[in-house]
């Protein structure tokens, strides 16, 4: 689950022999000490989901559990996995931390099989209050959508690892006593995890890396006890102790068999009783597109904007440069770059004339 302490755990273990891809996303102000996750793992698994009408705020089990991938869909993105996993399969450890993976572990599984790579989970667990506020802080997402997105990711994370030898690591014990902690996952995993340079892991795993901080109760607001009993679960995995994947079982049936029934309800009412989506609009997207070119500052300016990044939060939050990715996915996706679409493009004729009128002698 994102928010949970999965990039400090990755460059934890990364500092401790295993290797990472290249071209890994920044820092950001949600991650001030950067993302250590794969820009191009992020951008294809950001593509499928889009493609079939998700991304990683989605909430819902949809895609696991009703949509049929083609046989083309399916192939198009094995071939996509694997060309990424191929070039690092000589390395001993390879460590591949993109948070989207969760909801698309089928893939990323069978891909790693076919290259003949064997498969180990680190799953980290934090409080789920700590996670909801961390998201809002970086997010602004309401309790409830960080709430649900918790159970979700948690729950297929846990499901997903099953046949696979894993390990749940609890973040402030990360924190507390790395080094312990280390061990532990090498031998859940069978892995050489030695630390290359001790100080160099002291050094980056500051004490305000955790600034959500909570220890109390948790707040039930599906009204069911599904979180409460969920992190005890994983808590008490990280601890050593037997994991309940019985109740783990009850508790995403539940939540799939809720998810499902409201979803559908929502559905049903935004078709036949709500607006349109102001944030979304294919048509008029393909002719910004077609007027602005793929060079156009005044379109940069508008998905530099405010109105942009609010409707827009999963791009922010992937740390992607919002042009550069409305290029190369937010035109197909219907992206609107701003609130006035049709006076962004008088202002883009008006660009695209000057930018053809002849100079003046």
């Amino acid at each position: 689950m994102g928010r949970s302490g999965s990039s400090a755990l990755t460059r934890v273990l990364s500092l401790c022999g295993a290797t990472l891809p290249g071209a890994l996303v920044g820092a950001t102000d949600g991650n001030p000490l950067g993302h250590w996750e794969p820009e191009s793992a992020l951008a294809l698994n950001q593509d499928f989901l889009a493609q079939h009408g998700a991304s990683w705020f989605d909430p819902t089990l949809r895609l696991q559990n009703e949509v049929a991938f083609t046989t083309e869909q399916r192939s198009a993105y094995l071939d996509g996995i694997r060309a990424f996993l191929a070039p690092l399969a000589t390395a001993p450890v390879i460590l591949i931390k993109e948070p989207r993976i969760t909801a698309l572990s089928d893939f990323w599984f069978e891909a790693a099989r076919q290259l003949g790579l064997s498969i180990a989970v680190a799953i980290p667990v934090r409080h789920p209050e700590e996670v909801a506020a961390s998201l809002a802080a970086r997010d602004q997402t309401s309790p409830e959508l960080a709430c649900a997105l918790w159970l979700k990711y948690n729950l297929l994370g846990e499901r997903a690892s099953r046949a696979y030898p894993r390990v749940f690591v609890e973040y402030p014990s990360l924190l507390r006593d790395w080094r312990a902690e280390v061990r532990r996952i090498a031998a859940a995993l069978s892995l050489d995890l030695s630390p290359r340079e001790e100080a160099a892991v002291d050094r980056f795993l500051r004490r305000d890396l955790h600034r959500q901080r909570h220890q109390g109760k948790i707040s039930e607001l599906f009204g069911h006890g599904w979180v409460s009993r969920v992190h005890e679960a994983l808590t008490a995995a990280a601890r050593g102790q037997p994991l309940d994947t019985a109740m783990l079982d009850e508790v995403f049936t539940a939540y799939r068999a809720s998810e499902r029934g409201f979803r559908i309800a929502l559905d049903d009412f935004r078709a036949r009783f709500a607006s349109v989506d102001v944030g979304r609009n294919p048509n008029i997207t393909a002719l910004i597109f077609a007027v602005a070119g793929a060079n156009s500052q005044t379109l940069r300016a508008s998905l530099g904007s405010d109105w942009y990044g609010k409707h827009n939060a999963d791009v922010l939050a992937a740390g992607c440069d919002p042009y550069q990715h409305w290029l190369a996915y937010g035109v197909r996706e219907g992206r609107l770059p701003c609130e006035d679409p049709l006076a962004l493009l008088e202002r883009l004729m008006r660009e695209r004339t000057a930018a053809t009128a002849p100079a003046k002698a």
